[in-house]
């Protein structure tokens, strides 16, 4: 069978697992830990727009936490009646929409020019969005160093080709939740 043959058909089930066939398949194939897509942008240029400093990112926390509690007060306060409903909206769309973001920033030491800050982001971060912030940092650098790789990334959230199932419930298939786009697939740490 030629490569080509082999690269328009895909197998009829992905191995995810960062230790199957999958894994040997992308090594054999140069895609992990390859070399991508340089910018052109000159070094020094590059430099100043990546410059970090303490003090924008920490006005930037600041203000998200005040509107966090602003809007957690609001709520406790208006409780009784249905106006409750609106600060309740934007409290949880600035707590779990934007921590998200302030994870993956201060996780790669982005987020301010300071580590400790960044550390300290990135722990209260990693509670709120529900992620154990030590294998998360192991698991999220993995997952940038070979990104959407099956068998090499292990954040793929949604196996390729999908295996049927369309509704949201899946309920159509029989196999209920689990059984469908919401499995992430096993993994195995270094």
């Amino acid at each position: 069978m030629s490569e080509s043959t082999v690269l328009l058909k895909p197998p009829t089930k992905l191995d995810y697992s960062l230790t199957g066939e999958s894994t040997a398949r992308a090594v054999e194939r140069e895609l992990a830990e390859a070399d991508w897509y340089q910018s052109h942008v000159p070094r020094e240029t590059m430099r100043k727009l990546l410059e970090r400093r303490d003090g924008p990112a920490l006005r930037d926390s600041l203000i998200w936490f005040a509107l966090i509690l602003g809007f957690a007060y609001a709520t406790y306060f208006l409780w009784p009646t249905g106006w409750a409903t609106l600060p309740y909206l934007m409290y949880c769309v600035l707590y779990a929409s934007s921590s998200d973001s302030r994870w993956h920033e201060a996780g790669h030491g982005t987020a301010f020019k300071t580590d400790w800050m960044n550390n300290v982001l990135y722990e209260i971060a990693s509670f709120m969005v529900m992620r154990e912030s030590t294998v998360w940092r192991w698991s999220h650098t993995r997952h940038h160093s070979d990104t959407i790789i099956v068998g090499r990334d292990p954040e793929i959230a949604v196996p390729r080709p999908p295996n049927g199932c369309v509704s949201a419930s899946c309920s159509r298939c029989g196999k209920g939740r689990s059984g469908c786009y919401t499995r992430r697939p096993t993994r195995s740490y270094p």
